[in-house]
């Protein structure tokens, strides 16, 4: 087993993922190299982002925490535009957003972790 698959917060980003993934499968098909790519790609890059920093030191870790967070921060964005254009009913949205919190306030704390 890898180092970054123990983190708690690795294992939720995947869920994360599955979900923003198993949602978007409902977005218009013009939208598909458009806002389904970018959420897509933005969703996933959060664990991989978690998973590449974790082989490094703990200062280079903390950078890529930091690209992991921005990467979670687009997926808040996206949702909110794909609410917005009615792709995303309110309850999924707010599903996405609870879920988005929490895995931001568990970067934070590792992040914060590896600075001491």
């Amino acid at each position: 087993m890898f180092k970054f698959e123990k983190l708690l917060v690795w294992q939720k980003s995947l869920v994360f993922a599955d979900t923003i993934y198993t949602e978007t499968r409902l977005f218009p098909a013009e939208e598909r190299f458009g806002l389904t790519n970018q959420i897509r790609r933005a969703a996933s890059s959060i664990a991989s982002n978690i998973a590449e920093g974790s082989a490094r030191s703990d200062p280079d870790f903390a950078r890529f925490i930091t690209y992991a967070s921005g990467s979670l921060y687009e997926v808040v964005t996206q949702a909110s535009i794909a609410r917005r254009q009615g792709f995303l009913v309110e309850d999924t949205f707010s599903k996405i957003y609870r879920d988005a919190e929490e895995i931001s306030r568990m970067l934070t704390g590792l992040r914060d972790s590896l600075a001491t």
